[in-house]
C-alpha cells in the first residue's frame, strides 16, 4: 500500500511541477452591428504573456501587417509541428483558430507575433531556427 501512495505522490508531484503549456487559442466573437462585421479576440493561457507583452509592445517597433502574417504562418507550421512530436510535446499543443488564409488585422498578427518571440526569447523554448528577432530584451 505504502508503494501505491508513494508511487501517486510521485506522480502527482510531477504533474504539479511540470511547465506551463503554451497554448494559443483565436477567438471569433459574432460583434452584431450596423456593419456586421466579425471581431477576433487572441487567448493565451499564460497568464505571464499579457504583462510581459504590454512590456514590450512599442509604436516604434510595429512593422506591416504582412511581415507578422509572413512569419505567423511559418511559426504556426512550425508550432504545430512540434506538437506532434514527441520529443518536443511536453510544451507544444496545437494552435487552434488561426487560419492564415483569413484577415485577423494587425493587432491580432502583431500580439500572436509578441506571443512566439516571448516564447522563444523569455521561456528560452525554440519553435523554429532562424527566427526573427524583432524585441529587444
Amino acid at each position: 500500500m505504502r508503494l501505491i501512495n508513494g508511487f501517486i505522490v510521485l506522480i502527482l508531484f510531477f504533474w504539479a511541477c511540470s511547465a506551463p503549456k503554451g497554448v494559443v487559442e483565436v477567438e471569433k466573437n459574432e460583434a452584431v452591428a450596423a456593419t456586421d462585421s466579425t471581431e477576433y479576440e487572441l487567448v493565451t493561457f499564460d497568464t505571464k504573456f499579457e504583462s510581459w507583452y504590454l512590456m514590450h509592445n512599442s509604436a516604434a517597433l510595429t512593422r506591416s501587417q504582412s511581415y507578422y502574417e509572413n512569419w505567423n504562418r511559418q511559426y504556426l507550421a512550425a508550432w504545430n509541428y512540434n506538437a506532434t512530436h514527441p520529443s518536443k510535446s511536453n510544451f507544444f499543443d496545437p494552435i487552434t483558430g488561426y487560419e492564415p488564409e483569413v484577415d485577423y488585422g494587425i493587432e491580432i498578427n502583431h500580439k500572436l507575433f509578441y506571443y512566439f518571440q516571448y516564447v522563444e526569447n523569455v521561456l528560452k523554448i525554440e519553435i523554429m531556427p532562424n527566427s526573427p528577432k524583432a524585441v529587444q530584451f
